[in-house]
């Protein structure tokens, strides 16, 4: 299945699971895949919602920032998997530059902004940023046992 058939399934799968909500149905999936740890999904569902509002829309830097959060948790999880790879234990330098790229996008919103906790989310990115740097890249600060969650604004909530 193409890409675009996967996001096009996911997409009306999420629709009919968010029908009581205010929030657009990819941005809701987006915590879905993110708390459930698939990373790639979030980025993808969220991405999908990001390229329909275009480059003018207000949230345009916001669902960007969040698609960097989730983008950086995707090479993190790719190094916890296969350090010794050749392509995926080199990802924790591209991992940092999504963190801070996600955090200059995510900087200008809020303290919340469409109901998600920007000072969680912004705490979470400097405490990855940190702790990369500290051990000079050398430790993954990312486990799946201590995966973060993100505090769902449709209601399901995660922790950090």
């Amino acid at each position: 299945m193409k890409k675009s058939e996967r996001m096009e399934f996911l997409v009306k799968k999420l629709e009919g699971s968010s029908s009581k909500s205010s929030f657009d149905a990819c941005y809701l999936g987006y915590f879905e895949c993110f708390n459930s740890q698939r990373y790639y999904e979030a980025h993808d569902v969220l991405e999908h919602l990001w390229l329909k509002i275009g480059r003018e829309a207000p949230d345009y830097a916001f669902y960007k920032g969040l698609i960097q959060l989730a983008g950086g948790f995707v090479h993190l999880r790719l190094q916890n998997m296969h350090p010794d790879h050749p392509k995926h234990g080199r990802r924790l330098h591209p991992a940092l530059r999504l963190f801070r790229l996600a955090e200059a996008n995510l900087d200008s919103y809020g303290p919340v902004h469409h109901g998600l906790d920007l000072a969680q989310v912004l705490s979470l990115c400097r405490r990855v940023i940190t702790s990369l740097e500290q051990s000079e890249f050398i430790e993954n600060p990312w486990t799946p046992e201590s995966a973060p969650a993100l505090p769902n604004p449709g209601g399901r909530k995660g922790s950090d």
